[in-house]
């Protein structure tokens, strides 16, 4: 799945040296790919940008990310999470029209013969994740037209919330839509979660096209942060 990411985030950075990180749970420490070193007597300069693969806000990874960007030798710059972002609503509408939860069109509404009348949007875990999912389900419910909800995953609280404000909503029959790329949640936990409330879920983002764009647009993002000093 990074593979297919990161191959379709280069399209758009043409010229852009795209390497794939992993993080190491031992040590916290990035694997799989070594990072730029700066020359000697080179300026303190970005050598690096890392981009995470994460739709939106987690502790425990970005703590942990955090802890191996500081790690890392020379000066890397940490981009923003992908989300929230229009790009996400899009895509989370297509993986529910791919398994039949949704129609492609926008605003046409979800399939009548799903029956599915509101989607409980699932976020990672954390306040600040279910906030930032906030947007994508204002976004997705426009192109819907029908109550979206987001909740946390693993916060059985949030997502109790969620669903009385879709049954509040008039939401009888209800679709599941993950707001996570994938490797960063147990695939056992939206099983759990769908026999637990009855409600049928469609898979997370993955290598969504999408996705590669969103990467492609938070590393822009990062190099207009850097300051170029002036001579």
């Amino acid at each position: 799945m990074a593979e297919q990411i990161a191959e379709s985030a280069s399209a758009s950075c043409p010229g852009v040296d795209i390497r794939i990180l992993f993080l190491n749970g031992d040590d916290n420490r990035l694997t799989g790919g070594a990072l730029p070193r700066p020359a000697n007597g080179a300026q303190p300069s970005p050598q690096a940008v890392i981009v995470p693969l994460l739709a939106g806000p987690h502790p425990v990874i970005d703590a942990a990310i955090d802890a191996a960007v500081s790690q890392a030798p020379g000066l890397v710059m940490l981009a923003a999470h992908l989300g929230p972002h229009p790009l996400l609503a899009g895509a989370v509408h297509d993986r529910l029209s791919e398994v039949g939860l949704a129609r492609a069109g926008r605003a046409r509404g979800l399939n009548i013969a799903a029956g599915a009348s509101g989607v409980l949007l699932i976020a990672d875990r954390g306040p600040q994740a279910i906030s930032d999912a906030g947007v994508t389900a204002v976004l997705l419910a426009a192109r819907l037209a029908i109550p979206v909800v987001p909740a946390s995953l693993g916060d059985p609280a949030s997502v109790s919330n969620a669903l009385d404000r879709l049954r509040e909503a008039g939401a009888s029959h209800l679709a599941i839509a993950p707001c996570v790329i994938g490797p960063e949640t147990e695939p056992a936990a939206f099983d759990q979660l769908s026999a637990a409330i009855g409600a049928p879920c469609a898979p997370p983002l993955g290598s969504h096209p999408a996705i590669a764009q969103l990467v492609a647009i938070r590393y822009g993002e990062a190099l207009a942060r850097i300051s170029i000093p002036s001579h």
